[in-house]
């Protein structure tokens, strides 16, 4: 996998206690890595980190990104070959509730590991993740390009798209050099679901905590559309630009999309009717309720185009729209009957993923 390029190699993961951080650390523990995570906490409460027992099999350091001279000091100690930089204030809703925490965590978090990189300069391969809410949502129907407008309406976008010209500006500025031994790519992906996630206001962990209850989750807006993705389909994409930025320099400062193909598009309400014929509902009745709307902008559609992706990382997503239904729902199902062997479910996907990889004759199975 990946051309064994992770394996014996030392990667600093940030945000790894969160749900796409603890799919990450177990699936580079798989391929032979030595993780360094680095998060300020546990966000939430059940903790896949927790549940998986990851702290005791990686180094695990406790601090916030916002410190720099607490981040500069592991980077240029450590001098990982890789990072990957996942931690952020990931929730919309927060954003509006606390707009300092999320431009702090989000912005200077993000210039923070650039500069600790930027005065370390040793040989690493650096992916920044950002998001699909970095650009400019204008409700348009067809996906979003790497070179379209950055910055949104709101204020999580606001400071994802403000992060993006930080790395822009950094990389111009001091990784496009030659003297430089960083180099760096951007990628972003959006609507992510799969086993594990506890995060609040996401349809998929209102539904499981709900379900798990014999109740109807309680959504905004059962019309809204996205194109949903299992949590491993934009990790692959990251890995995989990992290890071809790590063999390509030409790619050193570009911005990748990672998404799903257009038909795997689905509103909040198929989204759950799928869902739930894993849980042994009663009824339809307790699918779920409508609860009154939002007081804050969320958007309708918004969806990515990944052609520069499979053009320059041969990269293009694995699971059809009924098997990522299929891997998030029986990751849940399993931990909410056998807690205990959640480890063994988290492992046998990524390891049926990549079988599943494998059969598509993708370039990063190999």
């Amino acid at each position: 996998m990946f051309s064994n390029i992770y394996r014996g190699k030392k990667i600093l993961l940030t945000g790894h206690t969160g749900f796409k951080g603890t799919w990450l650390t177990t699936w580079l523990l798989h391929l032979g890595a030595n993780v360094i995570g680095v998060s300020k906490d546990i966000p939430t409460n059940p903790s896949m980190f927790n549940i998986l027992k990851l702290s005791d099999k990686i180094r695990n350091v406790v601090l916030d990104i916002r410190n720099y001279k607490d981040i500069s000091k592991v980077i240029s100690n450590d001098k990982p070959d890789f990072v990957f930089h996942l931690a952020a204030q990931a929730i919309v809703s927060t954003s509006y509730t606390d707009p300092l925490e999320t431009i702090s965590s989000n912005t200077m978090g993000t210039t923070n590991i650039l500069e600790a990189l930027r005065n370390s300069n040793h040989q690493c391969t650096a992916i920044i993740i950002t998001s699909d809410k970095a650009y400019d949502n204008v409700e348009q129907i067809w996906g979003y390009k790497e070179n379209d407008q950055m910055g949104g309406k709101d204020i999580y976008s606001g400071s994802k798209g403000a992060a993006e010209l930080i790395i822009k500006s950094y990389y111009h500025s001091f990784f496009k050099l030659r003297e430089s031994n960083v180099c760096l790519a951007v990628a972003r992906a959006g609507n992510v679901i799969g086993g594990g996630d506890w995060a609040k206001d996401r349809i998929v962990v209102d539904a499981v905590l709900a379900w798990s209850k014999n109740k109807p989750v309680k959504v905004r807006n059962p019309q809204a559309t996205r194109p949903w993705q299992h949590v491993l389909e934009p990790l692959s994409g990251y890995l995989n630009l990992g290890k071809e930025l790590f063999n390509n320099k030409k790619l050193n400062g570009e911005g990748f999309n990672f998404g799903p193909s257009s038909e795997q598009n689905r509103t909040v309400k198929e989204l759950l009717s799928d869902l739930s014929r894993y849980w042994d509902l009663d009824t339809n009745e307790k699918i779920f309720i409508v609860k009154d709307p939002i007081s804050f902008h969320e958007a309708t559609l918004l969806k990515l185009n990944c052609e520069k992706s499979l053009a320059l990382l041969n990269w293009r997503s694995v699971l059809d729209y009924k098997d990522t239904i299929r891997f998030t729902s029986e990751w849940y199902k399993n931990y909410y009957t056998e807690p205990d062997s959640a480890q063994i479910k988290t492992t046998n996907q990524i390891i049926e993923y990549e079988n599943f990889a494998k059969n598509k004759k993708l370039a990063w199975t190999e």
